[in-house]
């Protein structure tokens, strides 16, 4: 019953994945556009859902789907410094949804696992 809640928690945990990587590619990105301008093939190689993002893939449902898929359209559409602008404007917004998802996942994935461990437990001791 436990990896019941383990299962239930694992939207909360990649919603805090995807936010969190996010905020660290939106980091890497403002780097990049400053020193080194690579191209953002290269940039987005060392995340996992990042590159599914740039693809125009979805990552997450709802306001959060909006939220990413509004942040990757404007990507690559202007100059540097332009860029560079929007990033760091963006940047407030990501850091709040990634500390609100690591909250959310702190608080519900905990709960989660300890609704269904005590299901189990009553469980087992009405048919025993």
């Amino acid at each position: 019953m436990t990896t019941l809640g383990v299962f239930f928690s694992a939207n909360k945990k990649k919603r805090m994945q995807v936010f969190s990587e996010l905020c660290e590619f939106n980091d890497q990105l403002i780097m990049n556009l400053k020193f080194s301008k690579n191209p953002l093939d290269k940039v987005a190689q060392n995340y996992k859902y990042i590159p599914t993002a740039l693809k125009g893939g979805k990552l997450l449902d709802g306001k959060d789907g909006e939220v990413i898929s509004d942040y990757f359209v404007n990507l690559g559409k202007s100059d540097a410094m332009s860029q560079i602008d929007y990033l760091n404007g963006r940047k407030e917004l990501l850091v709040k949804y990634r500390e609100e998802s690591q909250t959310n996942y702190k608080r519900y994935s905990s709960l989660y696992v300890k609704i269904f461990f005590m299901i189990g437990v009553l469980m087992a001791v009405l048919l025993a």
